[in-house]
């Protein structure tokens, strides 16, 4: 018998200074069995980072390639955002690219490894897309507090993330990298 996915329910209040978002998310979170505690971890970070209205978490499994981990849509329904998580392959940028204005990939690990395998690789508009590598040291402390319902506060300013659950503050920085 194959293990469904277990449900994780988070609160987050977030607070994005460099985007001027100040929102309170709750968030209920499939994690498939094959999803790691890091991946799932940061795909909420990336969900919250980069929040706005019409986002939403994929309803296709996660290496569904016509689907998008995370998908920011109009209030038409079209793609404004595709948004990845952990290290896809050039193919699925490359299609993602055509299928979004916008392309952000979120890592938890190897992102300069990354960066030199899509580096040459054909991605429609390579140049447009953006990789985020989330400090491993923050996504493994949040690994270990991890529990199916977690409420925090999430404050990003200047690309440093301060996360506060209970009276412990965790901190990281998001660093950008170049592709190409």
């Amino acid at each position: 018998m194959a293990t469904g996915a277990t449900v994780y329910n988070f609160d987050i209040d977030l607070a994005d200074a460099d985007r001027q978002v100040y929102e309170t998310l709750a968030l209920r979170v499939a994690r498939h069995p094959s999803e790691s505690a890091e991946y799932l971890v940061t795909r909420v970070l990336a969900y919250a980072l980069e929040f706005e209205e019409g986002i939403a978490f994929s309803t296709g499994g996660l290496s569904d390639p016509d689907d998008p981990a995370i998908a920011v849509r109009d209030l038409t329904g079209a793609l404004r955002a595709w948004i990845e998580i952990g290290s896809p392959d050039a193919h699925r940028l490359h299609r993602a690219s055509k299928a979004a204005p916008r392309v952000a990939v979120y890592t938890h690990k190897g992102a300069e490894r990354l960066a030199q395998r899509l580096s040459g690789e054909r991605i429609h508009r390579a140049e447009a897309l953006e990789l985020h590598a989330i400090d491993q040291t923050l996504i493994g402390s949040l690994v270990s507090r991890l529990d199916r319902r977690m409420a925090f506060a999430l404050s990003a300013s200047e690309r440093e993330l301060f996360v506060s659950i209970g009276a412990e503050t965790l901190t990281g920085r998001v660093v950008r990298w170049p592709v190409g």
